[in-house]
Order: structure tokens, then sequence, then C-alpha cells
């Protein structure tokens, strides 16, 4: 099986400021913990930068330019109450997306089994023309577009275990059947969205948890909800917003979740793909604030891609 990982020196380029939970020392806690020795037939490539047309599938193009126009020549710059940028945050952002719709050129060509996207700033909070919780831009939905529009697909799957709701990612597909986006998260919680009665057109799927939920509640929303709608859907791909702040060590969640959960919901994601999508899969990097917890998960996640 081959995994291939993304990667890219401008992420760390990324600037937040002192005491900023989603700051460049997340990559380097990522990248370490990939250079283990099980890791050494991972298959390496640098980001691409995306085209304008990619994103464009997602954001309109007035937005794009807010974004780009809010990017200061030096120092920093708050785009929203927690969304900061500093001069390098544009190209880092254009290659997260780049990234992702490579990903899943790379799945649709067979050039990789499943991929992994170790990027940031992390994208599932962007809402159409809003940048907020640290992103800019919605990675996992241009990618989902993106496989629709050039690859053809009819459907497609995300599935977003990060411990904030994906707000961004719900309402980007709200009234789209053919994108099915189903999420566990950490409820009440930022940014507020994610309640089970918010479905969509019927392909909104929430599966909210409760503060101190562990392991086995995970693997119950997962085996009660959101496996038996990826089963109903039949995915053609199965993209993962795979943010890591659920683990019990990070600060900004309080779910008890731990490397072990994520390894076990990936080799669930992995079936769902193998079933339903020859396999593929693409994994995108959301949130993971504490680093050792961060290290460790991912370190799970991709093994267990790699794996099967």
């Amino acid at each position: 099986m081959t995994t291939r990982l993304y990667h890219h020196s401008v992420f760390a380029e990324h600037l937040t400021g002192p005491g900023h939970p989603e700051r460049p020392e997340r990559m380097g806690a990522v990248y370490a913990a990939l250079e283990a020795e099980c890791f050494q037939h991972l298959d390496r490539a640098e980001a691409p930068e995306a085209s304008l047309e990619a994103i464009y599938r997602c954001h309109p193009e007035a937005y794009v330019r807010k974004v780009a126009t809010a990017i200061p020549q030096d120092g920093l710059v708050r785009v929203d109450g927690d969304t900061i940028v500093s001069p390098k945050s544009f190209s880092a952002a254009f290659r997260a997306v780049g990234a992702a719709v490579a990903a899943v050129d790379d799945v649709m060509s067979k050039e990789a089994d499943n991929v992994f996207v170790a990027a940031r700033p992390p994208g599932h909070h962007a809402e159409t023309a809003v940048a907020m919780g640290f992103c800019l831009f919605n990675n996992a939905a241009i990618s989902a577009r993106h496989a629709q529009a050039v690859h053809g697909l009819e459907r497609v799957a995300i599935v977003d275990w990060d411990v904030h709701h994906g707000n961004g990612t719900q309402q980007i597909f709200w009234s789209d059947p053919s994108v099915l986006y189903c999420s566990t998260h950490q409820m009440p919680l930022y940014p507020g969205t994610g309640a089970k009665d918010e479905t969509g057109a019927g392909n909104i799927v929430n599966a909210p948890l409760a503060a101190g939920d562990g392991g086995e509640i995970l693997r119950e929303a997962f085996q009660t909800r959101i496996l038996p709608a990826l089963r109903a859907f039949e995915p053609e791909l199965v993209i993962v917003s795979a943010g890591f702040d659920g683990h019990y060590r990070d600060p900004l969640g309080s779910l008890r979740l731990t490397e072990g959960d994520f390894d076990w919901a990936t080799a669930e994601l992995m079936e769902i793909a193998d079933r339903y999508a020859g396999g593929r899969l693409v994994s995108l990097l959301e949130g993971g604030y504490d680093l050792q917890g961060l290290a460790v998960s991912t370190a799970a996640h991709v093994k267990r891609l790699m794996t099967g």
C-alpha cells in the first residue's frame, strides 16, 4: 500500500504570534513524528501551489482578493478574533489547498492508495466568504469540488473528527446532496454549530459529543450515525478532516480521546473507502494543539493509512 505525505517548509512560516495555539511548532511535531523508522517507506512530496480556479469553486474571487490584501508586508494582522496572518500566510494557505487538490489527483490516478496532507493553516472553519477559526480557505471543501469538477465524481464524503465542528464545510455543502458531510465534535464548543438537527439537504450528519467523552462514546457515534450514513451514501472518495484536538492532552477541547481512537476511526474509514471508493482516501490535517498529543495521534493515523 502506497501512502503519500505532502509537506512544505512554508507551512512553518505562517506566523501567528506568541501564545497562539495554531503555531508553526505544530509542523515540527508532525514532521518529527513521521521521521520514525516505521515511516521510512512513506512517499514524501512537496505541496504544490493551488490554482485560483480550484479555490474559486468554493470561495468567490472577491473573497480571495480580500484575503490576499489582508496579508501584511511584515508583522501580524488579525483578520478575525482568532485568525492571524503574516507575510507568508497566503503562500502557506495556497500550498495547503494545492496539496489537498493534488492528493485527490494522486488517489484518482492510483499514484497513491491514500494521502495525508500535513499542512497549515487548517481549513474546515472557512465559510464561502468568511475567514475564521484559524482558517482562510476550506481545504476539504475545495478538494471535494475538485474531485467532482475534474474527475467527474458524483458522490464525495467528508468525515470530520476535529474537536470543533466544521461549520465552514457544513455551510458550503448545506444544500448539496452530492457531498455527504459527517462530523463528530464536542458540543457546546466553538463555533457553536453542529447540532443533530442540522441536516442540510439530508446530507449533513452531526454526531456531537459531550465534554469528558472518550473513545467508547466516539466509537458509538461512528457505529450508530456516521458509518451507516456512509454505507447508505456509497462514496466514490472519502476525505478526512483529521483534527487531533480531541486528544485528552489538548488544551482547546475536553474530550478524552487517545491515539488508539484515531487509529480505530482511520481503519473504519479505510474499510468504507475500500468497499465503495476503490480505497481512495485523502486525509487533511486540521486541529491538534498539544504537540505531544498531535505527534502521537498523527503517527497512529498515518501508520494505519500505510498498513491498512
